[in-house]
């Protein structure tokens, strides 16, 4: 990537910036509420104002998206696809990477692709396996290609070697090598790769039934489906009614924002589990194998690939996934925080944009200012917003009580921001009432009071949107401003 020193130098400055910025705002704003709090009260009155607008019209967007969402997940999306000719020369090809899963996680994974509404005889399934995990990994190979081998047009078991030079262990590398091998089956075949869907999911993801065909719909209804990728709705609730309230809330939390994204294909970032066309797969050379955040970097290598003509494409319909779940409460803390870390470390695109934004000039300058300034603004906000509206906003008015500061501020500030904050509430009640509503089916074993604790878990948002929201954000944005990069933490699955 760097053929000088200098290159090397300058690109670095660019990865410090976020960091710098998130721990300059803290040490302003904690230096002038000392010596000048009523600035700072005028602040946050300001700041906690706008963010309550933004809740609001954040609410509406999530109205709209669960409406279609809800509208989306009741129609026979393979019949729409038999209106279209060419419906049966598209094949599915579904990646699964995997890595120390436990074979039950594997076995329903595999279980929602056979009870899918499409005809999984143009389904192309890749198990992605490591191995640094050959015991296990070639074991639950077995078991899957003896349990669902025959149900596929062809199921492939791929293993990536270990301690390849140059590369990162993790989704990445493993998703990179997987999606070569797959494509010299596919070569084999003679299938035209604008024939082929490629969705890259997690192990634990789940695609509701209707997921090929409402995805085969859109890319064949698309007016350029070679450039563009298809985000799902995330549902993390495969394993909820077991996970703890703070897990619950984490998780649902990304849901719903995430849901609002959704009406906003401008700001779109593929996250996780998505597809796209084989082709435009094929042009980048696959997933990038030396980073943390792969899934959403594929969204930039193709938007450079094709000089900014590359978007994303929302889709109402939801894939599962595992909410965070350890084998004691303390081990579920510390999964979901490396989690949301490993999620945070997304700010590794905001250099590698700037860097090659300013290097490809068929890009307008608005389309590379606008993507830069969403992700350096989205990401500044997820590390600071939370301290300043609940820990450093309280700051300055005991600084000013203290100093008895007889300003009007200094008197009605606790007040308007207790107005602020109970506003706010009304978003909260409203996240309450949909997370029951997005619930997969009661456990026999679980008590009908177990609704009411869903209800009130949310009152637990403020602290997860600190512990699990600001902290790992800063800690991401910090380990790249000091050159401490992560690697690729695999969150552990597990069902109980």
């Amino acid at each position: 990537m760097f053929k000088k020193l200098s290159d090397y130098r300058k690109y670095r400055l660019l990865e410090m910036i976020p960091g710098t910025l998130t721990w300059s705002t803290f040490i302003v704003a904690i230096v002038l509420s000392f010596f000048q709090p009523i600035w700072v009260i005028y602040f946050i009155i300001v700041f906690d104002l706008l963010w309550l607008m933004r809740i609001l019209y954040l609410q509406a967007y999530m109205l709209i998206s669960y409406y279609r969402f809800k509208k989306a997940v009741k129609v026979n999306w393979l019949d729409e696809c038999k209106k279209n000719a060419r419906w049966s020369e598209m094949y599915h090809f579904i990646m699964f990477p995997t890595y120390k899963e436990p074979i039950e996680v594997i076995r329903s994974t595999f279980q929602s692709l056979v009870n899918s509404n499409y005809p999984k005889d143009k389904f192309i399934v890749t198990f992605a396996i490591e191995e640094r995990d050959k015991e296990r990994a070639r074991a639950n190979a077995e078991i899957i290609q003896k349990e669902f081998g025959h149900e596929f047009f062809k199921l492939l078991v791929v293993e990536h070697p270990a301690n390849i030079r140059g590369e990162m262990p993790g989704k990445g590398s493993n998703t990179a090598w997987a999606g070569r091998k797959t494509k010299e089956f596919i070569d084999s075949q003679n299938i035209p790769y604008e024939n082929v869907i490629v969705s890259s999911f997690d192990v634990d993801t789940c695609v509701h039934k209707e997921y090929f065909g409402y995805l085969t719909n859109m890319y064949l209804n698309h007016p350029n489906p070679t450039k563009t990728s298809f985000q799902p709705v995330p549902l993390f609730n495969n394993n909820i009614w077991d996970s703890p309230a703070l897990m619950r809330v984490v998780a649902n939390g990304t849901t719903f924002w995430l849901m609002t994204e959704q009406l906003r294909p401008e700001r779109l970032f593929t996250f996780s589990s998505h597809s796209m066309s084989f082709r435009a797969l094929v042009d980048i050379d696959f997933w990038q194998n030396d980073i943390v955040t792969e899934d959403s970097r594929v969204f930039l290598q193709c938007f450079l690939e094709y000089d900014g003509d590359y978007t994303v494409t929302p889709m109402y319909i939801p894939v599962s996934m595992d909410t965070v779940v350890g084998n004691t409460l303390w081990q579920s803390l510390r999964n979901q925080y490396k989690q949301q870390r490993r999620w945070a470390y997304g700010i590794e695109h905001f250099p590698y944009m700037i860097w090659f934004f300013t290097r490809n000039k068929k890009i307008k300058w608005r389309q590379k200012f606008h993507y830069v300034w969403n992700m350096g603004e989205g990401h500044f906000s997820w590390a600071t917003a939370p301290i300043l509206i609940f820990i450093l906003g309280r700051l300055p008015l005991t600084v000013a009580r203290f100093q008895e500061s007889t300003s009007v501020a200094a008197q009605t500030a606790p007040y308007v921001l207790e107005w602020l904050m109970a506003a706010a509430m009304i978003g909260l009640l409203l996240m309450a009432i949909f997370s029951t509503t997005l619930l997969p089916k009661r456990p026999e074993q679980k008590h009908k009071i177990k609704f009411v604790e869903m209800l009130l878990q949310w009152v637990l948002f403020p602290i997860t949107m600190i512990l699990f929201g600001s902290i790992p954000a800063i800690d991401a944005q910090t380990r790249l401003m000091f050159g401490k990069y992560m690697g690729f933490n695999v969150t552990e699955k597990i069902r109980k």
